[in-house]
């Protein structure tokens, strides 16, 4: 089985200091252990990162969902054990010999402990065989690349052959500039093997989450049966500031997130995290 790292920051945890601000003594200093407690950067509180973990990574104060990797994520949908990795052994090269390119890919690799930027696989949600995406967001901002939009068009095709429903995870900066075309070319591929899949008549639902955005989103994010999300999720195409200086005018506070998306017809259903497994679920259901 894969391994695989946490990406929870740890930029801001709390510092505890003596009140006696002219005793230097070291034995006036709290032994508290690195990490222990951080603060919620949406509400301000301050959480005990076990508790926060325990909540799928969701604040208990103000219910802002946290950045999630792939291991956590198929935990948190997926039935224990039942969870089989597709193609983990791909591995990007460098086709435009684009430069220091290999020294990003191997700096993301030891940090993830994952040859690329979504892992893919089958599993059961309450005994339910799916094919299962997750797009991680600490390497290379998700960026797709060739091998991401390979991995994800062969599951896809998995999933057509297998006469299975399929569930992707999104989280992504968009195309990876560093292959060019290469990368473009996979909203191409991943789209059409979405519509194959559809042609079958078999069900496919897209999970956004934050950040979604550039390719990925112009592709296979928004080809879903039913697009769910969570909440307060960034998505879109281009960015904020490059669309007001298009439009020459300002934009909402809250547009490209999840609730205005919702609002406005672009996607269909956003769901808490402590949710979403029996609501995926119920949607397989129906859908049987």
């Amino acid at each position: 089985m894969f391994k695989f790292n946490p990406i929870f920051k740890k930029t801001k945890y709390i510092t505890l200091k003596s009140s006696l601000n002219d005793d230097k003594n070291e034995e006036n200093i709290p032994n508290i252990p690195s990490g222990m407690w951080i603060k919620c950067d949406a509400c301000g509180k301050t959480l005990y990162k076990k508790d926060l973990d325990e909540n799928l990574k969701v604040c208990t104060f103000c219910g802002k969902h946290y950045r999630m990797n792939p291991k956590e994520r198929i935990e948190s949908v997926i039935d224990t054990g039942t969870f089989r990795v597709m193609d983990k052994d791909i591995k990007t090269l460098n086709p435009l010999d684009f430069p220091e390119y290999e020294d990003k890919i191997k700096a993301s690799q030891e940090t993830s402990e994952l040859n690329e930027a979504v892992v893919t696989g089958l599993g059961k949600i309450y005994g339910k065989d799916v094919v299962i995406g997750v797009m991680d967001s600490k390497f290379m901002m998700g960026s797709m690349g060739s091998v991401v939009g390979e991995k994800i068009t062969r599951a896809i095709e998995t999933a057509t052959k297998e006469k299975l429903p399929i569930i992707i995870f999104t989280a992504s900066g968009g195309a990876r500039m560093q292959e060019g075309m290469f990368s473009l070319m996979q909203m191409a591929k991943t789209s059409a093997a979405i519509a194959r899949h559809n042609e079958a008549g078999l069900l496919y639902i897209p999970v956004l989450t934050d950040p979604t955005t550039g390719g990925v989103t112009a592709s296979f994010a928004m080809l879903g049966d039913i697009i769910l999300s969570e909440p307060k999720a960034l998505i879109g195409f281009a960015g904020r500031r490059v669309i007001e200086q298009t439009i020459k005018q300002k934009l909402p506070e809250d547009f490209q997130r999840a609730e205005f998306l919702l609002e406005h017809g672009f996607i269909d259903k956003i769901v808490k995290r402590e949710e979403l497994k029996k609501i995926l679920y119920r949607i397989l259901d129906m859908h049987n």
